[in-house]
């Protein structure tokens, strides 16, 4: 038996090595090791910005490689002890069974490792077809997401939100920030497909409703784009809320409109008019520059999904209440039966296994 869990460590030890590489996990350690160097320099701190980036490096770099770096250490200590002989038999099968875990989740974070997995996002949600039901819709999926990131300790910040006529929301616009951000999120670009008794129905029918969930990186240290004054369109107005002290009385939202691409970008979260502007414009060039990528690459669909209708047949994923509870991915076949719990964030299950399937499907 001890033979064989020291088996199973080696293969683990394999697999984790050969993912270190693929990960160049010795080329970020070299080039942390050169951070670190540069920031014990007397001077570091003389340009607060550039140094502040820097660190943010160093801790991101950190990030990518103790985790590996760890988990190896964790095998060959594993492997040390099964060289001394049954009497370890019991403690290296339960250590065993939690490095095969880890050994898991960590295979799906490799997953992550595209060029833009790791960066921060700005995500939007549209009712679809559906009208109230689609649009009470949007809202569940905007709950349910934020609850996903407050589980998993990413920080959201809601930049728009446009409440439906009856109930719901129309759209709303969230920047995500944490680690790996656009690497899970990327999976939920797509039409999600809700089934369900309608609460706007009098004569309680069930009801089809869509929406539509966009994404793009918010990469605003990476963006180098000019834009031309003349070529925006620049509307103000007052920030919709619940009431109370939190709606502005003064039009300090922003709706900025770029006439040679038609894209329209609003932001009403801020305190000034002056703030909601600047970000509104950074909002603008991540997405100028996605464009520019994509026309690049010649992949439209690979960062922002294709455009598509929020309508029958495009769903990505099928929400049914009634008349059973499923949740399945029409991408990979994952369902789970416990609806509630993915609409209260569950969701990782979700992502996990597309990224799988998208793995699997790139290397065949």
């Amino acid at each position: 038996m001890i033979d064989t869990i020291a088996n199973q460590l080696s293969q683990h030890q394999k697999q984790v090595n050969d993912l270190m590489t693929n990960l160049q996990i010795e080329e970020k350690r070299a080039r942390l090791r050169t951070l670190q160097a540069q920031a014990e320099s007397p001077t570091f701190w003389d340009n607060p910005a550039e140094a502040q980036k820097h660190m943010q490096e160093i801790a991101r770099l950190n990030d990518q490689i103790e985790p590996w770096e760890q988990l190896y250490r964790r095998i060959n200590d594993a492997l040390e002890l099964s060289q001394l002989g049954d009497d370890m038999e019991a403690e290296l099968a339960a250590e065993l069974d939690d490095i095969t875990r880890e050994v898991e989740r960590m295979s799906v974070l490799a997953m992550l490792s595209g060029e833009y997995d790791d960066a921060d996002v700005i995500m939007t949600i549209h009712a679809g077809a559906g009208g109230a039901d689609a649009q009470d819709w949007a809202e569940m999926l905007e709950r349910m997401y934020l609850r996903w990131m407050e589980q998993n300790g990413y920080k959201a910040e809601i930049l728009e939100r446009s409440e439906g006529e009856e109930a719901g929301i129309k759209t709303v616009m969230i920047a995500v920030k944490g680690q790996h951000a656009y690497g899970y999120l990327k999976s939920e670009i797509g039409v999600h497909r809700l089934v369900r008794i309608s609460p706007f129905n009098a004569n309680g029918k069930r009801q089809t409703s869509f929406a539509k969930v966009e994404l793009w990186p918010d990469v605003q240290d990476e963006i180098d784009i000019e834009i031309n004054e003349k070529d925006l369109k620049i509307d103000t107005y007052r920030s919709s809320g619940a009431g109370g002290q939190n709606v502005q009385k003064n039009e300090t939202a922003i709706r900025i409109t770029h006439l040679p691409t038609g894209i329209v970008v609003q932001c009403q979260n801020q305190r000034s008019q002056l703030q909601n502007r600047e970000r509104a414009m950074q909002v603008l060039k991540a997405r100028l520059f996605e464009i520019e990528r994509q026309k690049q690459k010649a992949d439209l669909a690979a960062l922002k999904g294709e455009n598509i209708d929020a309508d029958f047949g495009n769903a990505i994923r099928s929400y049914v209440l009634h008349p059973y509870q499923l949740v399945k991915d029409t991408r990979t076949g994952y369902e789970v039966g416990n609806a509630a719990a993915v609409l209260d964030g569950r969701i990782t299950d979700f992502m996990e296994s597309y990224l799988r399937a998208r793995i699997t499907s790139t290397s065949s």
